[in-house]
């Protein structure tokens, strides 16, 4: 399923590496300019909280970029995460075959 080398970044590691640092935004600046608490961005940045549709919004409308920028991230980071931990159990389900659906387009 994942061929990845590495983990997905966390979203926050790009929030803090790509934006906050080089635009020498503070994460109390950010909280108040997102009117939300200094604690919901501080737990964001130390990756106890991810990004949610609302945090992706108001993100992507503060930077300029979309909310799918910011929930693509959290979706991969996410699922690879979910995908390591469940490896064992995923690995002994078998695949349903059903050849009415074999060329089917999804």
């Amino acid at each position: 399923m994942f061929k990845l080398k590495r983990a997905p970044t966390h979203p926050a590691v790009i929030l803090k590496e790509e934006f906050l640092i080089p635009l020498k935004i503070t994460q109390t600046k950010l909280a108040q300019d997102l009117n939300v608490s200094f604690r919901a961005i501080n737990e964001l940045i130390n990756q106890k909280r991810g990004i949610t549709p609302a945090m992706a919004l108001k993100l992507a409308r503060y930077f300029n970029t979309t909310p799918q920028l910011w929930l693509n991230l959290q979706n991969e980071y996410e699922l690879y995460k979910k995908n390591q931990e469940l490896q064992e159990t995923i690995n002994k389900i078998t695949p349903f075959k059903n050849n009415t659906i074999k060329n089917a387009q999804i």
